[in-house]
C-alpha cells in the first residue's frame, strides 16, 4: 500500500504543534499534525471551571496572529483559549489531524527516513516522515506521590488536572498538596466555595501580579528576564522550579499568596511526608516556604525598580497589594505535623503535585538514565528528530505561549534548510 512521505510530521496540536505548522506551511513543506484528542485537549480536560490563563491576553499570541482579545491586559479561560487555537488552525487552514494518536516512532538503520504508526478510528496506519518534530508536551502524564497508596479508601483522591469544582467532592475538609500555580488557586477556588481547606506547601516562589502598573509578564519581558537563555542558566536548580504563585482571576489578574490564604481560613502546613490509614503527617518547614515566597518578590520588585531608573521610565509609584506584603515571622505558617482524618472531617485529597512527559510511543535511543528526553536548544542527537513547547526548551520564556513562537521560527527555520526536496514523493510501506 502506498503512502505519502511526509517533509515533516508534527505530534501534539497545542499552541507547540501549531505554531510549527504555521511555520511549516510559509516554508511549503508537506506536513501533517496528529492530534490524539481534539486541538487544545489539556486546556479543555485539564483545568478546573474557574481557571484562568496566567499570562495576559497581549503575550498569548501565536504567529501571524492578530490580537483579537477583548483587552490586552486581560486574562482568558482555557474554554476561550481553546476556541482561539481552533480558529487559529480554521484561519491559515494547518493540516491538523486529530483523534489520531501517535502509536510508535522509528528510525530504521540506515534509512533517512521516520516510519511513524498511527492509531485512527481503531486502525493502525503507517507514515513515512523525513523530520519529526514532538510536541506533544512534556507534561501530560500526572504526578502522584507513592504516598497517595497509603491513604484509606474513603477519601477521594484527584489530581489537579481532574478537579472541576467544589461541588463535585464530598462534604468535608480538603487537603491540597502542593503550593505551585494549581495548588494555591484550586485551594483558594475551594475556601471560596465554604470548604475548610488544609494546605501542604512546598519551596516556591511568588511574584506580585502587576506592579508599579505593569503585569508581572511584561516586566519579565522589559527586564530580559524572559530571555534568558538556557545555556547560560548559571544554577541547574533554576530549570527546575515550579511555577510562582499568582493568579489570572479578575479582570486584571491577582497576587495569591500563603499569608493571603491563611487569612482566608486556610491552615497552611510544610510538605507532605507521610499518610497512614488515620492520620496524615507533615515537616514543619511551612514557614521556610512562606520566608522564600516573600523574599523571592521582594527581589523581583528589587529588580524592576532598578530597570525602572537605569532606564529613566516613566513607571507608576508603587501601590500597597495586600496579598504581597510579606509576612516577616511566618505567623501565618501552622505548627500542626499530623493531622487525624476522622477529627479534622478530611474527606478528599488534591494532589497538586505536577506532570511529566509521556513518550512511550518515541522508539528511538534519545533518553538519559533517568528517561529525560535530550535535546539542545530543541534539536536531538537524532538526526532529524526535534521537540517544541518544552519549558526551558531554548530560553526561560519557551514553557509559556510568550515563547511559542521564537522557538517555533527557530525550529522551522533549522528544518528548512536541511529538508532535501528532491527525494521521492511516494514510498512502499511496511
Amino acid at each position: 500500500m502506498k503512502e505519502s512521505i511526509f517533509d515533516v510530521i508534527v505530534v501534539g496540536a497545542g499552541q507547540a504543534g501549531l505554531s510549527i505548522s504555521y511555520y511549516l506551511k510559509q516554508h511549503q513543506l508537506k506536513h501533517k499534525v496528529f492530534e490524539q484528542h481534539r486541538i487544545g485537549h489539556s486546556w479543555s480536560a485539564q483545568r478546573w471551571d474557574s481557571f484562568m490563563l496566567n499570562t495576559p491576553n497581549q503575550t498569548n499570541l501565536l504567529p501571524g496572529m492578530d490580537n483579537y482579545f477583548p483587552d490586552p491586559d486581560g486574562f482568558i479561560s482555557a474554554k476561550d483559549f481553546v476556541v482561539s487555537l481552533k480558529k487559529y488552525v480554521k484561519k491559515f487552514e494547518l493540516p491538523v489531524i486529530e483523534n489520531s494518536r501517535v502509536v510508535s516512532i522509528k528510525k530504521p538503520s540506515k534509512s533517512h527516513l521516520f516510519s511513524v504508526n498511527v492509531s485512527q478510528g481503531g486502525k493502525e496506519k503507517k507514515f513515512h516522515s523525513k523530520k519529526i518534530v514532538i510536541s506533544s508536551g512534556s507534561q501530560n502524564k500526572k504526578i502522584v506521590p507513592d504516598i497517595s497508596t497509603k491513604i484509606p479508601s474513603y477519601i477521594k483522591q484527584l489530581h489537579a488536572s481532574e478537579f472541576r469544582n467544589a461541588s463535585l467532592l464530598p462534604s468535608g475538609a480538603v487537603l491540597v498538596v502542593g503550593s505551585a500555580q494549581s495548588g494555591v488557586q484550586i485551594t483558594e477556588d475551594l475556601v471560596g466555595s465554604g470548604r475548610k481547606v488544609y494546605l501542604s506547601t512546598s519551596m516556591v516562589a511568588r511574584l506580585p501580579r502587576r506592579y508599579r502598573g505593569t503585569d508581572v509578564v511584561v516586566w519579565m519581558k522589559l527586564t530580559g528576564l524572559w530571555d534568558m537563555r538556557t545555556e547560560d542558566v548559571p544554577d541547574p536548580q533554576i530549570l527546575k522550579m515550579k511555577q510562582p504563585q499568582v493568579s489570572g482571576v479578575g479582570k486584571r489578574g491577582k497576587t495569591i499568596s500563603l499569608q493571603g490564604l491563611a487569612r482566608k481560613g486556610v491552615v497552611i502546613l510544610g510538605k507532605m511526608e507521610n499518610a497512614d490509614a488515620h492520620c496524615f503527617y507533615f515537616k514543619s518547614n511551612a514557614p521556610e516556604h512562606i520566608k522564600f515566597a516573600d523574599n523571592f518578590s521582594k527581589q523581583f520588585k528589587n529588580l524592576v525598580d532598578e530597570y525602572i531608573t537605569r532606564t529613566q521610565m516613566d513607571a507608576a509609584p508603587a501601590q500597597v497589594d495586600e496579598e504581597d506584603l510579606p509576612d516577616e515571622n511566618a505567623a501565618s505558617a501552622s505548627n500542626i505535623t499530623s493531622l487525624d482524618l476522622k477529627k479534622e472531617n478530611i474527606t478528599s485529597v488534591i494532589w497538586a503535585t505536577g506532570f511529566s512527559g509521556d513518550f512511550s510511543y518515541l522508539k528511538l535511543p534519545v533518553f538519559n538514565d533517568e528517561g529525560i528526553l535530550e535535546h539542545k536548544n530543541g534539536i536531538t542527537a537524532i538526526e532529524g528528530l526535534y521537540v517544541s513547547g518544552f519549558p526551558w526548551l531554548r530560553k526561560r520564556k519557551s514553557g509559556i505561549v510568550l515563547g511559542i513562537d521564537e522557538d517555533s521560527k527557530f525550529i522551522s527555520e533549522k528544518i528548512r534548510k536541511t529538508i532535501n526536496k528532491s527525494d521521492n514523493i511516494t514510498a512502499v510501506s511496511g
